[in-house]
């Protein structure tokens, strides 16, 4: 299979095999007006297979969400065809409007203006928590 280089854009690589749709999803570049190259279960030498977002087109992605869903994801910044940057992502302390609280008795299912925030409580296993009601996130 063949996918063309882009000139200038972004590539996310070194995604999680299985999780290039949730990140594909979350970050709606099904809304995007350019070319969107999404390559599952790709090989890999270091993680056996993996999954690889090519986006052609600059565009500022949600940094929170890529370190939610896959904080050993890499971009790469492509220009003129070339890389010029790669960037590591970490997962974030906070998530802001990114999940949704699943507790009915949250005050967001009520207060819908309200944001939907949550926090890192325990990086090791990789949970966050709704900062109104502790519930969380699934």
């Amino acid at each position: 299979m063949t996918v063309d280089t882009i000139k200038n854009g972004i590539v996310i690589d070194h995604i999680t095999a299985g999780l290039g749709m949730k990140i594909y999803s979350l970050l709606r570049l099904d809304e995007l007006d350019c070319s969107v190259a999404f390559i599952k279960n790709a090989p890999s030498r270091k993680m056996g297979k993996k999954d690889i977002i090519k986006i052609d087109a600059d565009i500022d992605l949600k940094a929170d969400i890529l370190g939610y869903i896959d904080p050993d994801v890499t971009v790469n910044i492509i220009k003129d065809g070339n890389i010029i940057e790669k960037k590591q992502i970490a997962l974030p302390q906070k998530l802001e409007n990114v999940i949704v609280c699943k507790n009915p008795r949250c005050i967001t299912t009520t207060e819908q203006e309200l944001p939907q925030v949550f926090k890192l409580t325990d990086k090791e296993k990789r949970v966050y928590r709704c900062i109104y009601c502790e519930s969380k996130a699934k």
